[in-house]
């Protein structure tokens, strides 16, 4: 985008958003323009619980769906718009209701973890929510005896199996489609030509059980940024979603990012742009407002989740 163009487009989201009360909030993977006009950057949940905080009436949110159904759950008074409707999330479409349904019925004393990269009406059929950086805490949470069913992200759900020990923990096999393109042998190249660099992770990462040996760090997206501005190193390979490079960089400009694959790009992440940020400012479209009754029940898993972390 040409500089005058892009100031132009800047100064006419931040109009908007005083004229609208609102604010624009915006998830690590944002490209980076988006990421300069948002008034906070951050992992979904704490998009949501900011946006909770905020005064403003309306929030734009730039992430995916299900960011921006958590964000209504949390904030019912609020206006929850996305730029993009069709902005969705391939992990959270990979688990339904009806699936969850079934598993209790199943295993009537088990208890249902849900990542919250899910959608609000899986959510409700949920016992406790968890993010990355809590979800180990959440499982140790619950007894011992009781079995847990961890959906939907089977590389997720296999660490905290690992970290735990919790043989009674079962895994659905859904996974990131970003994540899943970084691979090991990629991982042993970029170690080979950086060696002074530290390979930091995710753990929905697909090769997670062959790389994890390399990996000096397993972290969330906060944890990776927070971890590089604090680490000494110089270097750093990164193995998450290409997009979290932006505010890395931005925030140690004299250190080195290298991402473990460039092909790890969400395409739906990618589809808000400062154009429909715009238009989703003038029209206040698109709304995301979670059913009450569904709201409710999703709610508690989180509120759950809050309590334990």
């Amino acid at each position: 985008m040409a500089k005058a163009i892009y100031d132009n487009i800047q100064e006419e989201v931040l109009a908007l958003k005083r004229e609208r009360r609102a604010v624009l909030v915006a998830h690590n993977y944002q490209i980076g323009e988006i990421q300069e006009a948002a008034d906070f950057v951050g992992d979904s949940l704490n998009l949501a619980r900011w946006a909770r905080k905020s005064d403003a009436e309306v929030v734009v949110f730039c992430g995916v769906h299900f960011m921006a159904e958590t964000a209504s759950i949390l904030s019912p008074e609020k206006k929850i718009l996305v730029p993009d409707l069709e902005a969705g999330c391939s992990l959270a479409d990979m688990i339904r209701p009806e699936d969850v349904r079934r598993w209790k019925i199943e295993h009537p004393r088990g208890v249902v973890v849900a990542y919250v990269n899910t959608s609000a009406v899986v959510k409700a059929e949920a016992d406790y929510c968890c993010t990355s950086a809590n979800a180990e805490k959440v499982v140790r949470a619950i007894p011992e005896d009781r079995e847990i069913f961890f959906i939907p992200d089977f590389y997720l759900g296999s660490y905290v199996k690992a970290k735990t020990g919790r043989e009674n923990l079962y895994l659905w096999r859904g996974y990131c489609p970003s994540h899943v393109l970084i691979q090991t042998e990629e991982i042993r190249r970029l170690r080979s030509e950086h060696p002074r660099a530290e390979f930091i992770m995710h753990p929905e990462c697909g090769c997670l059980t062959k790389s994890i040996q390399f990996a000096d760090q397993v972290l969330s997206t906060e944890g990776m940024i927070r971890y590089a501005k604090e680490s000494p190193s110089e270097e750093f390979i990164v193995a998450t979603e290409t997009g979290v490079l932006y505010r890395m960089r931005k925030d140690n400009p004299s250190k080195r990012f290298y991402p473990a694959s460039e092909q790890a790009h969400c395409n739906y992440m990618k589809m808000n742009t400062l154009e429909k940020v715009v238009e989703s400012l003038e029209n206040l479209q698109y709304e995301v407002r979670v059913p009450k009754e569904i709201a409710e029940r999703a709610l508690q898993p989180i509120e759950r989740m809050i309590a334990i972390s």
